[in-house]
């Protein structure tokens, strides 16, 4: 039964972090084509492509932020973190991780709050709902705050251990 449900929480987690993003970066760039096509070719600028490449802007940098940092792919800058000993950077992670993770935890509420509050209010052209339309914000608050704390309890548990290798 938990092999099962590992299963379905592994496709959920790859449908939001994966799949979603690569189907609102298509949808983002047919939309800028037929811009750049309406704009220069027809010299008819069209309004509501500019919308979908916005919201799917967002729909793709949000939720794709989750998958870079599940794959620990986003950016580091290590010089002076990799010249200190593997306890000191155990320390500076959980330093750094728990600032973080306080954040988005003080954070959540009040952007969860904002973006449902924002559903009486509708996109110009497309009248989608800017509840709809700010919801992956929602979805990467709590990712990362998921995300963070697993960092933070391997890193207590790395501190627990007193072993410095770093994996």
């Amino acid at each position: 039964m938990a092999s099962s449900n590992r299963k379905i929480l592994s496709i959920l987690v790859d449908l939001v972090e994966i799949y979603i993003p690569c189907m609102s970066f298509s949808i983002m760039f047919l939309s800028f084509i037929v811009q750049i096509f309406t704009r220069y070719v027809l010299n008819s600028p069209l309004i509501w492509t500019y919308e979908l490449t916005i919201f799917g802007f967002i729909w793709t940098a949000l939720l794709g932020a989750l998958y870079a940092k599940r794959r620990m792919s986003h950016v580091k800058f290590t010089l002076l973190y990799d010249a200190y000993s593997p306890q000191t950077q155990v320390w500076i992670r959980l330093a750094g991780n728990g600032l973080i993770l306080v954040a988005f935890i003080a954070g959540f509420w009040p952007a969860l709050d904002y973006v449902l509050f924002m559903g009486f209010k509708k996109s110009t052209v497309l009248k989608i709902p800017y509840d709809v339309a700010f919801f992956p914000f929602v979805v990467f608050m709590v990712g990362m705050i998921i995300r963070f704390a697993i960092d933070v309890w391997n890193d207590l548990k790395i501190l627990n251990q007193k072993t410095w290798k770093i994996s």
